[in-house]
């Protein structure tokens, strides 16, 4: 290395000199700008040649985002014409549930109404001549039923029968023949010493018949054997009738 320094400096020749061109520079800034417009273009193929390539559509794309748009608007529209339907069906079909239960609650009351009116019927055709009393009283359909160890239920008809005149008033008294503690004993039904209101239960008042439907007491333990029905006037038996249990 040295010795090439040496024969350089001893040589007569002068050193080896580069000329470069100098370029004024508004040519490289179009050189520049023609380059990077050259390199965005190359992006911009390769960008939609990608496109074309995964099957991209700009065009297709804009038209399926409407086709699903109007599809969506349009199941939306069924939507809510559907439920308009289903809320309708549910309401008139709670105003059906709230009719039927209310004709269930006619029907049972008319069904009422004519259990009454067939025991009234057979009250009538059942009534002979020979069972009537004096002032033509009559006592039908007794019947009696135990609803509990100490509830006795008894229900009656009283009737006035021949020409009626006038509203018949008196009293009705029930007799029921029980065994209590290994005895036989007759309880008696309003008792003597019974209160207005209890006797009240008891008063008879009407033209031409009168329903009697009641319940009574028994002692604990009774058994009950037979109940007898009487209507009175001033204290004074008009006509009686008898029921077992």
């Amino acid at each position: 290395m040295k010795f090439k320094l040496w024969r350089r400096r001893m040589s007569v020749s002068p050193p080896k000199m580069t000329i470069k061109s100098h370029s004024p520079w508004p040519l490289k800034a179009i050189f520049w700008v023609a380059v990077i417009g050259l390199g965005g273009a190359c992006a911009m193929w390769l960008y939609d040649s990608g496109r074309h390539f995964t099957g991209s559509n700009p065009a297709l794309d804009k038209q399926q985002f409407q086709s699903l748009s109007e599809q969506v608007k349009n199941l939306t529209a069924e939507r809510d014409h559907y439920s308009t339907i289903a809320n309708a069906a549910e309401s008139q079909a709670m105003m059906d549930h709230a009719t039927q239960a209310q004709l269930s609650s006619q029907i049972a009351a008319m069904e009422g109404e004519n259990t009454k009116l067939k025991e009234d019927l057979a009250f009538f055709e059942g009534l002979l001549p020979t069972a009537m009393g004096n002032q033509g009283l009559a006592i039908q359909r007794l019947s009696l039923e135990l609803q509990a160890p100490t509830q006795l239920r008894y229900r009656l008809l009283v009737m006035q029968g021949g020409k009626v005149g006038r509203d018949f008033s008196g009293n009705l008294q029930l007799a029921v023949t029980a065994m209590v503690q290994g005895k036989s004993v007759v309880l008696n039904f309003p008792a003597q010493n019974a209160s207005a209101s209890d006797k009240a239960g008891f008063k008879l008042d009407f033209k031409y018949y009168q329903r009697v439907d009641g319940i009574l007491t028994l002692p604990d333990d009774a058994v009950v054997k037979s109940l007898q029905a009487k209507v009175l006037v001033n204290g004074q038996t008009q006509v009686q009738e008898s029921a077992q249990l």
